[in-house]
């Protein structure tokens, strides 16, 4: 019974660090689509399009640390699908919430789509919280 026990609470733990490790290659993913080009591949701040910005392109490695160390998951969940405005390069921060969106319209239906959208925000704003410094 025992045995029976640890071995259903290993399987349990491995699927959920599979489920983990699929998320954070996700965000990892869409880090790497959406934000590196100005962000830099690190999240520095570096990437080959901050030279062009108006504005400094912020070390996104720093947000906890520059929130008393306490990641604002929601606050930074805004900034991603553009209910809160971020000044870029003389305009808005792209806005990923209607670019996700536009790119899952045909695939998924109206409830799908927006679950879609929801998950892939989801999954980068995790793995900025999984990158923090």
């Amino acid at each position: 019974m025992i045995r029976a026990t640890v071995l259903a609470t290993s399987m349990t733990l491995a699927a959920f660090s599979g489920a983990a490790q699929a998320q954070s290659a996700a965000g990892a993913n869409e880090y790497a689509w959406a934000c590196a080009s100005c962000h830099g591949l690190a999240a520095h701040g570096d990437g080959p399009l901050a030279e062009y910005m108006s504005v400094e392109v912020p070390d996104l490695t720093g947000i906890a640390a520059r929130n008393n160390g306490v990641f604002p998951m929601l606050q930074v969940i805004h900034i991603i699908d553009g209910r809160t405005g971020v000044r870029g390069h003389g305009s808005m921060m792209p806005v990923w919430g209607d670019r996700f969106e536009a790119s899952a319209a045909s695939d998924a239906g109206d409830y799908g789509t927006e679950v879609m959208v929801r998950g892939r925000i989801l999954a980068l704003a995790t793995y900025l919280e999984a990158i923090q410094q």
